[in-house]
């Protein structure tokens, strides 16, 4: 009888192959002493450890797709400086020498004396680094016990073509994944916006998350179905399931090859209304994503990216700069630059960390708020960004926007630094749009008097349901309730689109959920006519807006607005969705 398990979906995707339970290796560690004239020896070992898994983090460093967020690439970086740091290259040295001890016992010693500093700090952002940690030790603890890639033992061929079933994954695996050629994988624990997601995502990588007790019900080597899309798991199946899996598999590779007679066609509806389709870029390398798709122009461009990269802010030509050269490489399509939405899960040394310890970070001072509180950080990048809107079709957008007041604040210093770049005669785009990013539910109530003071709204899916419904995305416990069908995250959207209707100006979405297959038809029958999001997103959701038809989705809307709870709104998803 075929068992069937839920979780997760990350990346849409039908999978059938063996199932390969893989381990990440948690070394045992044994304390013992080493004869003093041994000691140097047992040191040079350690110290050999270290540099083999620097060397191993630069190569997986190496293999990062350009197309993968940058916390991927930071993510890697932040583990390389932690075995650089005197943290773990000098004290569980001095510990071996002190007491003559191997080498093993000297970095557990040390891991747990790091690990108790962390976790008793306030701030959740900085206790959560306790498994960064936990990664970089069990990485070396696996070199001293010479078992090689953390579990990834064997050839290449090995894994090709299994699915993975593991506890957890970290993004250092997921690469290793697929490097080896791996089906898919299906974790335990993880969420939809974790680190491997994110990079199962920019990788194709068909993955699912979340799957409690999965190991209980999943056996090595068995045959076993994913369809990711769904976020489920299939074992013990039947000669006829497999049969009806690999027929949709067929059919979902015919799809996939006709995506790219696509490019070039132009997102019109059946029935004639044209539809905007942009992405989201951070690096200049989402760009050629972006032209390969045929996307109209950039509906966010992340600036936090740039911050990111260095060392504290970033000065005012560094921003010029990078701001320019993607403004050029858009080659005259448009660009909204999002100002920086630093804070909670983002952050920068130096930068909006002074003062006491956030409770909450994600409420706390992030975002437009930052900006508004230190001007010493947002007027460079005011001017950076208004001398850059000489070069193209540039568009300035603020997040996180909570209350018209902060608005009319910010865009008197917008109006301030026009004025000084004026007196210096300094060119720029004195008609730049100015828009602004609803992702909280306030901004959505009051969407009326926003679309006022703006020339475009833009919907921020991804904290607009957490914040609606209260759910941290990334926590695995609750990301569960994390639902972009909520009858009151849709109530909200639907409240956005129609304040811009009712003011004239341009709403568009930018979260997830507007690169998501599944939601492309409901948000066409809801109004929304630009839709921005990853790039590789881009061609799958041109299929589906010209087969739809605007007309017919706006009749099925007063069932949506009935629906009661979310499983209602999903099942009316379904019938909409009947042939995608």
């Amino acid at each position: 009888m075929t068992t069937a398990l839920t979780g997760i979906g990350v990346t849409r995707g039908l999978v059938i192959g063996r199932a390969h339970i893989f381990h990440s290796i948690q070394p045992e560690v044994l304390e013992y002493n080493i004869p003093q004239q041994y000691v140097d020896d047992e040191v040079t070992r350690y110290e050999l450890a270290l540099a083999r898994a620097k060397q191993q983090l630069d190569t997986i460093r190496q293999h990062i797709p350009a197309s993968a967020p940058t916390e991927i690439a930071a993510f890697i970086d932040t583990h390389i400086l932690m075995l650089e740091d005197s943290a773990l290259s000098k004290v569980p040295i001095d510990y071996m020498r002190e007491h003559q001890c191997n080498a093993e016992w000297a970095l557990k010693y040390q891991r747990d004396a790091l690990v108790t500093v962390f976790e008793e700090m306030d701030d959740p952002y900085l206790r959560s680094r306790r498994d960064d940690v936990d990664h970089v030790v069990n990485r070396v603890q696996s070199l001293l016990g010479d078992s090689g890639e953390q579990g990834l033992v064997g050839t290449e061929a090995s894994l090709a073509g299994r699915v993975i079933i593991a506890e957890d994954v970290t993004p250092a695996e997921t690469i290793l994944f697929k490097s080896q050629g791996v089906a898919g994988f299906v974790s335990e624990h993880g969420g939809i916006n974790s680190h491997a997601a994110i990079l199962a995502r920019s990788l194709g990588i068909p993955a699912i998350v979340g799957v409690h007790h999965l190991r209980r019900y999943i056996y090595h080597n068995e045959m076993i179905a994913l369809d990711s899309e769904r976020g489920m798991v299939l074992a013990d199946c039947d000669e006829a399931l497999l049969q009806h899996i690999e027929s949709r598999q067929q059919i979902a590779l015919r799809q996939r090859a006709r995506l790219a007679d696509l490019r070039d066609r132009s997102a019109v509806t059946l029935d004639g209304v044209n539809i905007e389709l942009l992405a989201n870029v951070e690096t200049e390398e989402d760009i050629d994503l972006m032209h390969a798709a045929g996307s109209d122009g950039i509906g966010l461009y992340r600036t936090e990216m740039v911050f990111m990269m260095g060392n504290g802010a970033p000065s005012e030509e560094a921003q010029y700069s990078a701001y320019r050269h993607i403004v050029e490489r858009a080659n005259r399509a448009p660009v909204t630059i999002r100002t920086l939405d630093l804070g909670a899960d983002k952050q920068v040394d130096g930068v909006g960390r002074g003062g006491a310890i956030a409770t909450n970070p994600a409420l706390g001072l992030r975002a437009i708020r930052l900006c508004l509180k230190d001007p010493s950080l947002f007027y460079p990048q005011l001017r950076a960004i208004l001398r850059a809107s000489v070069y193209g079709k540039l568009r300035l957008m603020l997040p996180m926007l909570t209350n018209v007041e902060e608005l009319l604040q910010a865009v008197q210093l917008i109006e301030d630094v026009k004025r000084e770049l004026r007196q210096a005669n300094i060119p720029f785009d004195d008609d730049i749009p100015i828009g602004g990013m609803i992702e909280v539910p306030a901004a959505a109530l009051d969407a009326d008097a926003f679309a006022r003071h703006l020339d475009f709204l833009s919907i921020g899916t991804n904290d607009l349901i957490q914040y609606t419904l209260a759910v941290d995305r990334l926590d695995e416990d609750v990301n569960h309730l994390y639902k972009p069908a909520h009858p009151a995250v849709l109530k909200l959207i639907g409240m956005t689109i129609k304040a811009g209707l009712k003011a004239g100006i341009p709403v568009a979405m930018c979260g997830e959920m507007a690169g998501d297959a599944r939601y492309i038809r409901l948000l066409l029958g809801m109004g929304l006519r630009v839709f921005s999001m990853n790039p590789r997103a881009c061609l799958d959701v041109r299929r589906i807006v010209v087969n739809s038809s605007v007309s017919e989705l706006s009749a099925l809307m007063h069932s949506v607005h009935r629906a009661g709870t979310s499983n209602e709104v999903e099942e009316l998803l379904d019938r909409i969705n009947y042939d995608i």
